[in-house]
């Protein structure tokens, strides 16, 4: 029979072990909807060690797979308590790229259509300016993520996505938190195909980067994870959606300026996303592409 003491050891014990596996968590995380981190996963090229992570996502529903958020080294407790064995284990290390863990699961291409057959469907879309127009924003999204401000990407988003995606932001701001994202490169763009679901228009895109990113505590300006100098080789996967039956806009696709939705009044979507007149919350859905969800699907650090 464990004793009361016992019994309290092993509470505590616990409670431990959670506080550990938290701020693993939190203390690893990096770049933009935090895919980065202390954590390689997924497939790639290059090698690299690292530890682990789950397969999650961040975006609306609609989209399937998920997002990659870090956990700490593997950790092995064995401890003894009254002759009971306690054995935790913590988080799932793995060093060189054969035996990293799997990133994100990709939305499986079987369910996807040609992109021709979408160029058919819009004549005027074309594939080069949108995914110019992914690379060109995903370069600003990571300096809105170092800026603390989301809302400059507010029409480029869902309602949802937006939302989950600024409340991971908040956590940085309330513990006092900046993760610097520099040296960003976007090294290739890739539209897999479309899809239809529920009234919209779905285009999956793989985007390829290399970012070096690190966190540092405000108050003291000391880094507490990642790395000045390490370049980390990314690939997301983007869902991008529309709602069915628009069509491009060839003279609008470069404008910044639309029109209110509810009051008509012009809008400048690169100054805000709510209309000055009437109030509303503006995104480009009606009419543009933005985005739904993203996914981690692989993390590779050079050395």
């Amino acid at each position: 029979m464990i004793n009361k003491n016992q019994k309290k050891f092993l509470i505590i014990l616990l409670m431990v072990l959670v506080v550990v596996m938290t701020f693993g968590v939190i203390s690893a995380i990096a770049d933009f909807g935090d895919f980065s981190g202390d954590s390689d996963y997924g497939g790639g090229s290059d090698s690299g060690s690292s530890w682990s992570s789950s397969d999650s996502y961040y975006g609306d529903s609609s989209g399937s797979g998920g997002s990659i958020t870090g956990g700490p080294a593997a950790l092995i407790f064995i401890l003894v308590a009254g002759g009971f064995v306690v054995v935790a284990v913590l988080g799932n290390k793995s060093r060189g790229g054969a035996s990293r863990p799997a990133g994100a699961t990709a939305v499986d291409a079987s369910m996807l259509r040609f992109m021709f057959d979408y160029a058919q469907r819009d004549p005027s879309f074309s594939e080069p300016a949108l995914c110019e127009r992914i690379s060109n924003l995903y370069v600003q999204m990571q300096n809105c993520w170092t800026a603390k401000n989301m809302e400059p990407l507010r029409p480029y988003f869902t309602a949802t996505s937006f939302a989950q995606f600024d409340r991971q932001l908040d956590s940085y701001r309330q513990n006092y938190r900046t993760n610097f994202v520099e040296r960003i490169s976007v090294l290739g763009v890739e539209l897999r195909g479309w899809y239809e679901q529920e009234n919209n228009d779905c285009i999956v895109a793989n985007v390829r980067t290399r970012i070096v990113d690190y966190t540092v505590d405000d108050r003291s300006g000391n880094v507490i994870s990642g790395s000045r100098t390490a370049e980390k080789f990314m690939t997301y996967e983007y869902i991008l959606i529309r709602s069915s039956g628009f069509v491009t806009n060839v003279q609008d696709r470069d404008a910044s300026t639309i029109n209110c939705p509810n009051c008509a009044a012009p809008l400048n979507i690169n100054q805000s996303a709510q209309c000055q007149f009437c109030g509303s919350v503006v995104t480009t859905k009606d009419y543009d592409w933005v985005i739904s969800s993203i996914k981690g699907i692989s993390q590779v650090t050079g050395h």
